[in-house]
């Protein structure tokens, strides 16, 4: 019997980073939803450890063996499974993405081995990187410290929202070193949440006042993230138009699905050769599935 776990894209509606430590590392606050869109990790027992990819983005996930799913799973000692990748999401986009599959592939893992601890999954996501314990989790959240220390997100509505990618890879290591010889804001201050946002126009009103640090490195970097983000802003009913996590992928927020799919239709029709992909960000995702 074939499982199935949704791996949906990650957002950073916000993202504040701290100069790195002595260590090189570096402390942040962001607040994290998780897309209605995102990739497809089936697995099912058998003998010995094996991935398979497909998807329009599959022959961007380089080596299978070094894959962050085959990674997880080793990490966390999973018993041995035949797991099969459908790859929806571009890589090196800020999205998430490989750490959201890893983290599907480790709930498929428990879901096949009871005996499999959560400890064990925690502490494999949890070296995957500041993203891997809350694309283990893929609820939205408020992430502090190094990515690992999560705590309830307000209520939120239910945002429509674009996500634009330029079709150009952002590596996160690279907009790291270009934040820290920046000169950027180097602080991961925590703003004052309200328990509830009653609206996406509140809501885009308090994102308005917040930052992606990484943002204006990754644009020097990547210069087509600032097309990206002008495309965005210039859509008719865009609330905001902000870069995730480090980019290249931006996302603008809309009052209503209408307003975000014409955006989306018209930024398609502009740029042919962008990935471009009208969503709906906090509002759950599709279910398990068992083939």
């Amino acid at each position: 019997m074939m499982l199935s776990e949704f791996a949906p894209a990650k957002v950073n509606l916000f993202l504040h980073v701290a100069a790195p430590g002595a260590d090189g590392r570096h402390q942040l606050c962001s607040l994290v939803v998780f897309a209605d869109v995102g990739d497809r990790v089936r697995a099912e027992r058998a003998s010995q450890m094996s991935l398979s990819v497909d998807g329009p983005f599959g022959e961007q996930i380089g080596p299978v063996d070094d894959n962050l799913i085959v990674r997880a799973l080793r990490l966390a000692k999973a018993e041995p499974m035949r797991v099969h990748l459908s790859k929806h999401l571009p890589a090196a986009a800020g999205l998430g993405g490989g750490t959201s599959d890893a983290g599907a592939a480790l709930r498929l893992a428990r879901q096949m081995d009871p005996g499999l601890s959560l400890d064990q999954v925690e502490a494999a996501a949890r070296s995957l990187g500041a993203d891997g314990l809350m694309c283990l989790q893929a609820r939205a959240c408020l992430a502090e410290g190094e990515g690992e220390r999560l705590s309830a997100a307000p209520d939120m509505p239910i945002l429509p929202a674009v996500l634009v990618n330029p079709a150009v890879p952002s590596p996160t290591g690279a907009v790291y070193r270009a934040y820290d010889a920046g000169g950027g804001a180097f602080s991961a201050d925590r703003p004052a949440l309200p328990n509830r946002f009653s609206s996406v126009a509140e809501m885009a009103d308090f994102l308005a006042a917040q930052r992606n640090d990484l943002q204006e490195p990754a644009v020097r970097l990547v210069p087509q993230v600032r097309d990206a983000l002008a495309a965005v802003r210039r859509s008719p009913g865009a609330l905001l138009s902000r870069m995730s996590g480090s980019g290249a992928t931006v996302f603008g927020l809309f009052e209503d699905d209408e307003a975000a799919q014409a955006a989306a239709t018209e930024i398609a029709g502009a740029h042919p050769t962008w990935w471009v992909q009208p969503c709906r960000l906090n509002a759950g995702h599709p279910g398990d599935e068992v083939d």
